[in-house]
């Protein structure tokens, strides 16, 4: 099977920075497009960035400009800046078209969550 796991939450004071990262496991030969959303408690998750392989990112009005995703084959990062407390959530990291090996055996998932990881931003 193939996971998603995200990694480098935490709590951060205002106007800090923080590095995400999401990584594939298992045998992952490809994965068309990589994303970062994120909940807010109470609200529902956003997107905030997509990544298609070999193309450049995009981002929503959601990141306002403080944040730059970068992808380096099936690992998905997020540099966020300037974090605010309104940045307070769970990033997930989604994936869409991932082709992976049991075995020798190809495998097609249409999409996959990560299980999410906690940022806080708090004096």
């Amino acid at each position: 099977q193939v996971q998603l796991v995200e990694s480098g939450g935490g709590l951060v004071q205002p106007g800090g920075s923080l590095r995400l990262s999401c990584a594939a496991s298992g045998s992952t030969s490809y994965i068309h497009l990589m994303g970062w959303y994120r909940q807010a408690p109470g609200k529902s998750r956003e997107l905030l960035a997509t990544a298609i392989n070999g193309e450049s990112p995009n981002y929503t009005d959601s990141m306002k400009g403080r944040g730059t995703i970068s992808r380096d084959k099936n690992t998905l990062y997020l540099q966020m800046n300037i974090l605010e407390p309104e940045d307070t959530a769970v990033y997930y990291c989604k994936g869409e078209g991932l082709t992976y090996y049991v075995g020798d055996s190809p495998r097609y998932e249409y999409d996959l969550w990560g299980q999410g990881t906690q940022v806080t931003v708090s004096a």
